[in-house]
């Protein structure tokens, strides 16, 4: 891009942008003549991803600032009005807000909810931070027609995002992605109103406790077994951490209902976008639970929980026979829970006809057996949890299925209907009960993994993540999936290819850049650029298969199955290497 396209976009933005908090910071890199920052921040516009509208803060059409928010939320107004236009001519259209503890986020939520208002459309924004799954919880039981939550979920300090919703609670899948896209595109003038003039003329109505202790309770009403976690709680002490964000007040809450001892990590329990004790607020990394760790073994805890900045995502680990605290993976978390709702629902009747499980494409397919085992469906859908929503809609219209759990291996969890996206608060109490359930039977639940593992076959998982920022990544990142298409490699570590699924082509998926190369041990490695940052992600889902159950086996498989997933990353590292020469 030539610096005399550069700088008009810049300057067309400056105008445009009525913050200065985001505008100055435009003028001072035309001053500084940087235009290698100003190119990054205008080569491009922030377009809806698989977890919408998401970027670093700043000023710039390609940042997340005030400017791109209002124009986001004035295109989705105008398509909702024109979605919904008995609701529109009835004056009765409802949108909730909600956000998380990021910088701008509630600057942000605000500016979203006076919008709405000033579109004639009745907007509920939260008091106060609140959590994704709330959000969700929230348009369900408010009968809205669409929502809004401001959060980058688990990306660093420097990003914010904004996540629309339709009105079945779930984020925005075709076509309205893209019918949005097309009014925000088409956005001359934005409507607004200020807060005072839309709460006197009750278009912006204020909520809180009314859906919080609606949402605790379903919380709690998914639960199995209350007469046990009634009689065993108080013997559980669970160490948990929030990382700074929005699930501190609703996991201490329903924890606490259900007789547990929670004891929250003190230097992370406040709401702070700075995120001062982590450099990714990310439950899925280890850095990030370094203090909880620490806390869990002084206190001598059964378990250590977390969620990211917005709750959906939910982390644990545990104590092994040697004292050892061990971080499950997404994957093995999510086979864990299936199994204990699996088990439990056979147990007490509960289990529906044509029951089914959903999971994402780079999930791994150790839950497929464990589904198999029990008679239930295993659905497969793109990344995303409006994907397994889809489905779930789906099943409602055709009573083809009925849902009983969907996960994906970034450690999302959905065990409920009311909530159309995934939920660690819910997750969190499921686990809790299940801690409960696997003590009562003489185990923990890493012994229980470990039965899993000799029944269905070893497990192991890993992801390689690699970031191409700029203009250049984008293309980098392009040229890269071009060339494992054009030329697919034949083997990955040291085992032969024997199939290469190509999502932009599957009849039965929605078009999506992903490739997956099936290998002759049943493992499976997928290629996917993300939806929301500049990065390429790598997933090996490694499978040995079931021996003789003995504890032999097992150390034996998973000394392959390390050796196998060491050799695909080199394999992957090597791919990626060559791309960013």
């Amino acid at each position: 891009m030539d610096k005399a396209e550069i700088l008009k976009r810049a300057k067309a933005y400056i105008e445009a942008e009525q913050d200065k908090r985001f505008s100055s910071e435009v003028e001072e890199l035309i001053a500084k003549e940087d235009y290698k920052e100003l190119e990054d921040r205008f080569f491009q516009t922030l377009e809806f991803g698989t977890g919408g509208l998401r970027g670093i803060m700043g000023g710039g059409t390609n940042r997340m600032n005030t400017l791109e928010i209002n124009l986001a939320t004035q295109g989705l107004a105008n398509y909702v009005i024109k979605a919904f236009p008995k609701e529109a001519k009835e004056g009765t259209l409802k949108a909730v807000i909600a956000y998380d503890s990021r910088l701008n986020s509630d600057v942000f939520a605000e500016a979203t909810a006076l919008i709405f208002a000033a579109n004639g459309i009745k907007a509920y924004l939260f008091s106060s931070l609140r959590p994704t799954p709330e959000l969700s919880f929230a348009i369900r039981t408010l009968k809205a027609q669409t929502g809004v939550v401001v959060t980058a979920s688990h990306n660093p300090r420097m990003y914010n995002g904004y996540k629309a919703y339709w009105d079945n609670g779930a984020q925005v899948i075709e076509p309205h992605d893209k019918g949005i896209i097309e009014e925000v595109n088409k956005v001359t003038e934005v409507k607004t109103m200020t807060r005072v003039e839309a709460i006197a003329t009750q278009k912006l109505v204020i909520i809180d406790k009314e859906i919080d202790e609606k949402f605790w309770e379903m919380c709690k009403a998914q639960l199995f077994r209350p007469e046990l976690i009634k009689e065993k709680a108080k013997d559980v002490r669970i160490v948990y951490t929030p990382l700074h964000g929005t699930g501190g007040m609703h996991v201490e809450k329903v924890l606490g209902d259900l007789g547990l001892k929670v004891i929250t990590v003190p230097e992370q329990r406040e709401p702070d976008g700075n995120f001062p004790t982590v450099e990714k607020p990310n439950p899925e990394e280890k850095p990030a639970l370094k203090l909880a760790v620490e806390l869990a073994k002084k206190e001598k805890a059964d378990g250590l929980m977390a969620t990211d900045p917005d709750a959906d995502r939910f982390g644990t680990a545990f104590p092994d026979k040697d004292g050892n605290w061990v971080l499950l993976s997404g994957n093995q978390m999510g086979a864990l829970l299936m199994d204990y709702i699996l088990l439990s629902r056979k147990e007490f009747g509960k289990m529906p006809e044509n029951p089914a499980v959903i999971r994402s494409i780079v999930t791994s397919p150790f839950g497929d057996y464990i589904c198999k085992k029990y008679g239930v469906t295993m659905l497969e859908c793109l990344t995303g949890f409006k994907w397994i929503a889809a489905i779930e809609d789906k099943f409602e219209a055709d009573k083809s299925h009925n849902y009983v759990f969907g996960l994906e291996e970034s450690y999302g969890y959905k065990v409920e209907k009311e909530v159309m996206d995934k939920d660690g608060v819910s997750a969190a109490a499921m686990c809790a009960e299940m801690i409960l359930y696997w003590r009562s039977q003489g185990k923990s639940l890493l012994e229980h993994l470990d039965d899993l593992y000799k029944e269905f076959g070893y497990f192991e998982d890993r992801a390689i993540s690699q970031n191409f920022p700029g203009m250049s990544g984008v293309e980098t990142m392009k040229n890269m999936m071009s060339s494992l298409r054009a030329n697919p490699p034949k083997t990955l570590g040291g085992e032969k290819v024997l199939k290469i699924r190509d999502c932009m082509n599957d009849p039965s998926l929605p078009k999506s850049n992903v490739l997956q190369f099936y290998l002759e041990s049943g493992t499976i490695v997928s290629a996917r650029p993300s939806g929301t940052e500049p990065k390429i992600k790598f997933y090996i889902n490694s499978m040995i298969p079931a021996g003789d159950g003995s504890d032999a086996w097992l150390k034996d498989a998973r000394a392959k199955a390390a050796l196998l997933c060491d050799n695909i990353s080199k394999d992957i590292q090597a791919t990626i290497d060559a791309a960013s020469k």
